[in-house]
Parts: C-alpha cells; structure tokens; sequence
C-alpha cells in the first residue's frame, strides 16, 4: 500500500518504504471520521468498489471485483462506524450478517464512546425480510430497520417479534433520507456508514445528504449490463466532490472523495 495522495513528503519515494501492507491502526487513522460532525450533528460516509467501466457488482455481487485489501478497508470503516446504513436488497444478495466486535478496534472504540460494534440499519418499505436470519436473530447490538409508516403491519410486528428495532422514517411508502439519518443521529449513531447498494446509495445522493464517498477502483473490466454504484433518477445540478485521499496497491486504487 503506498499513499499517492495527498503528498506529505514529496521528496520521498513513492514506492518505498510505504509500499507494503499497512496495519489496521494505520488504515484507521487514514479513514478517521472528521473532528466536528456534518450537517445535522452526524457525518455520512459511502462506501462502495467498482470496475474500471462502471461496474458496481459481478453476476450481483461486489466480491468478484474486490480485493484483499478492499475488504481489510471494508473491515476498518465498520470498525469505525456507530451504524452501518444497508439497502434489503443488498442485505438478501450479500447474505448480510450482524457486524462483529473486533479486538483491534476496541481500544478505539471505547475511547470514541462506541458501543463493541456498529448497529446494522435496513433501509426496507416492504420489510421483505427473512426475521430467522442470523442479522436478526445473532446480533450483537438489535438490527434497526428503517422504513415508512405505510409498512405493512404484520411485517412490522414480525421484525420487532424477531428483536429488531422499527423506525418510522417517512409518511408514505419509501424512507425519506434526512428524516432515517436525523433518527440514527437522535439515537447517538453519528458516525454512519453506508455500504449500497446502488439504488440507496442514489438516494441518499439525490437527497443531497452524503458527506464522503470512499470509493475502491478494482482494475477489472467486467462489460455487461451490471448498475453503477448508484442508481435512481438523476440529479438535476451534479454534485462537486473534492479529493481528501488516494492509496493504491496492486493497481487497485482507494479514494476518499468529501463534499466540496
């Protein structure tokens, strides 16, 4: 791993002696959420790897086109997460498990006030969800669901039967996202983090509420029909981010984009 940007000292060698694999405290520290929170008291992260022509997933899912490292970062920005912000159609593609508590990132946590791992939040209007799931019946901290107050009632009752916490994040149909990430900030879950997948994620960006994108470049051509990182409708005036960081390793390349 080496770090191409930003250049701390620009007389040193660009491949030694960074170019190795970085401890988890070093990834950490690379990917520290910012001192004061965003807008509304909390900080929005993305999190999410493509190909090099736009591929978000392989045959539906995002682990063909990962790495090593790729996920060692996932592993490190859970690790820093007070939540973690899901769509249910990830959650059933990607088998979604119950975030774990971590030994290496303990000590860190429990100096930032953090519980032993991040709240998982299903973002889900239907809450088509299988409840026998270990997401909901194994996790360390109860799984939230995030949905609106037109949800149907017996699905509604069957999560909270399951240990789930339902929150109410918009009057019709769908989550409205100010309103679900206002909640979690409410509950003390500032440091949020989304994984995707794509229709979320376009969302979130469509309503003007994502703080940073950190982006994974996998250098794979996949061709195909598969969706980008976001999906949805267009925005009407694209949004300006600004490059905060650049680490590559093996031709992969690990961005951090905030809003400008």
């Amino acid at each position: 791993m080496r770090r191409l940007f930003p250049v701390t000292d620009p007389t040193r060698s660009t491949s030694s002696p960074e170019d190795r694999e970085w401890s988890l405290d070093e990834l950490a520290e690379a990917y520290a959420y910012p001192g004061p929170p965003g807008p509304g008291g909390r900080w929005l992260r993305a999190n999410m790897v493509s190909s090099l022509d736009g591929a978000a997933q392989h045959e539906g899912r995002s682990q063909p086109i990962s790495s090593d490292t790729d996920m060692r970062i996932f592993g490190t920005l859970r690790g820093l997460a007070d939540v973690v912000i899901v769509g249910a159609e990830t959650v059933r593609l990607e088998g979604y498990r119950p975030a774990r508590a971590r030994e290496a990132f303990a000590e860190r946590r429990a100096a930032a006030g953090q519980g032993p791992a991040p709240a998982i939040a299903v973002v889900s209007a239907s809450l088509d969800l299988d409840f026998s799931a270990p997401l909901f019946t194994a996790p360390l901290v109860p799984t939230l669901l995030l949905t609106g107050a037109a949800a149907p009632p017996d699905r509604v009752r069957a999560a909270e039967e399951a240990g789930a916490e339902v929150i109410v994040a918009g009057d019709g149909p769908g989550v409205e996202p100010e309103r679900a990430l206002a909640a979690l900030a409410g509950r003390g879950l500032t440091r949020q983090l989304t994984e995707g997948g794509p229709r979320l994620l376009g969302q979130l960006v469509a309503a003007g509420v994502l703080d940073e994108l950190c982006l994974t470049v996998s250098p794979l051509l996949t061709a195909g029909d598969a969706q980008r990182i976001t999906g949805g409708p267009s925005v009407a005036v694209p949004e300006r981010y600004s490059l905060a960081s650049l680490l590559e390793e093996e031709g992969f390349l690990f961005t951090r984009y905030t809003r400008s």
